[in-house]
């Protein structure tokens, strides 16, 4: 990113006491360039063009907004605006991001630099931008009417602030929230340590998402921004299985992975294979005293997780939210439960009114995961996902952790599916099944019943009489 002069025209920078200023015209001109990025892809990592060094993040199927230095000031632009966003093969939403996408591009900075962040509002309404975490002057926190007046479409505002403590952060509105977070508008932020720091260490890789949700009705392509619990797409950067790209590390790589949480309840999130510690959330870094090795840990509303493990067992490792609804796509929540109903003789007669009718769900729902039904136009299954062995029957809030020995320090591609060791994959018995233990037990004759009465007895409850008087 090329110099310019400063916007200010040397008038010094932004204090807190100007709030988020409004941008004349004539300073239009000495914007930062707005970048824009509309692939689903995961982006590699944005090294440092300028500042001081550090180890940049990988946004899972995200990228990371350039900046330019202008006097010693790190210098972002921000375009809040309508986005279609992929959320999987084959299927695009209407949503409102930053820059293109949803959520919008992770900012990286360092601790003590000084920001200054150019927000243009494309939104056919106001908005603003709230800084989840941040320590910074009142006037530059971001909330409409509150702190500042809001951006009106077409307008651009200017925050300034000193980023003052490492750790991992969100950006989202403050203004008309129930309608612009449920459209998708969210992003990260990331400011690394300037120094060696105690409790922060040095990684091999580290990735970033947010867990957002959204309620698509199947054939459909906007939001209901009115839902409040029964959201039926769960998603990770506002992409849902099999949308969602893998974590690719090498064998032995220490991993970090920061999760951010802006949809409307928990998730647990939980990975196989590995113990993970808990280093950091929306506070900062842990106390190590506070640490304990996990494989599910609770990222609660408007909260940030940072997790770590070393990545010392091959394979593709599933990684997922543990609400199993949450690793669903397009569900509908009054489809009644049909297990164990043999509807047989009904399932007769509808097909002779109906003949492609197929009786679904007396077993279960894997069999309309392998059906390939018709679905309506722009919809994703609601269980689907290929694995080297079949379908992986998940959706929604799903992905898989993918360890190699030979990928490259650097390398995020696919890998593709893990090759297993002869012997170590899970088969089918030939024959039949060995005699179990509990078939030789004695069961309940083991504990024979003592001091049983020797007839049955039956209890007779009479009311006393005198009414409650005495009570």
């Amino acid at each position: 990113m090329t110099n310019r002069r400063n916007f200010l025209g040397g008038a010094g920078a932004i204090t807190g006491a100007l709030a988020a200023a409004s941008v004349s015209k004539v300073a239009m001109a000495a914007l930062p360039e707005p970048v824009t990025q509309t692939t689903p892809n995961t982006m590699p990592p944005l090294m440092p063009p300028g500042g001081r060094p550090y180890n940049p993040v990988v946004t899972l199927n995200g990228w990371t907004l350039p900046w330019r230095m202008n006097n010693g000031v790190k210098e972002f632009h921000l375009v809040a605006e309508p986005v279609v966003r992929e959320m999987a093969p084959g299927f695009k939403a209407n949503l409102w991001g930053y820059n293109g996408q949803s959520p919008g591009p992770t900012i990286e900075v360092v601790e003590g630099d000084r920001v200054r962040i150019f927000v243009t509002n494309k939104l056919p309404e106001h908005t603003s931008v709230h800084w989840h975490g941040q320590r910074l002057p009142n006037g530059m926190d971001g909330v409409s009417g509150l702190t500042q007046p809001p951006i009106r479409p077409g307008k651009t505002f200017v925050y300034e602030f000193v980023a003052r403590r490492p750790g991992t952060f969100m950006y989202h509105p403050h203004a008309d929230e129930m309608t612009q977070m449920a459209m998708g508008m969210m992003g990260f932020w990331v400011t690394h340590p300037k120094a060696e720091h105690p409790l922060i260490e040095k990684v091999d890789r580290d990735f970033v998402f947010l867990l957002n949700a959204y309620d698509v009705e199947p054939g459909s392509a906007t939001p209901k921004i009115m839902t409040m619990l029964d959201f039926n797409l769960w998603s990770w950067n506002s992409r849902i299985f099999p949308g969602i790209d893998s974590l690719n590390v090498r064998l032995n790589d220490k991993v970090r992975i920061r999760i951010g949480n802006l949809t409307m309840t928990n998730h647990p999130m939980h990975l196989h294979g590995h113990e993970f510690l808990v280093t950091g959330t929306d506070g900062g870094p842990t106390p190590k005293s506070t640490r304990q090795y996990e494989v599910t840990t609770d990222v609660a509303v408007g909260q940030m997780r940072q997790i770590e493990f070393l990545a010392d067992e091959e394979g593709d490792w599933a990684f997922h939210c543990h609400k199993s609804h949450h690793t669903m796509n397009a569900m509908g929540h009054d489809v009644p439960t049909l297990i164990g109903l043999d509807h047989k003789d009904v399932a007769r007669q509808i097909t002779n009114l109906v003949p492609d009718y197929m009786v679904m769900g007396e077993r279960g729902m894997a069999d309309m995961g392998e059906m390939e039904m018709p679905i309506p136009d722009n919809t994703a299954r609601m269980m689907t996902g290929e694995g080297p062995f079949g379908s992986v029957e998940m959706g929604g809030m799903f992905s898989m952790v993918k360890v190699r020995r030979n990928q490259k320090p650097g390398d995020y591609s696919n890998p593709g599916w893990f090759k297993h060791p002869k012997g170590t994959v899970a088969y089918e018995l030939d024959g039949p099944a060995p005699e179990t233990s509990r078939q030789r037990d004695p069961g309940a004759a083991a504990m024979p019943a003592r001091n049983m009465p020797a007839k049955n007895i039956e209890v007779q409850i009479r009311k006393p009489g005198g009414g409650h008087s005495g009570h």
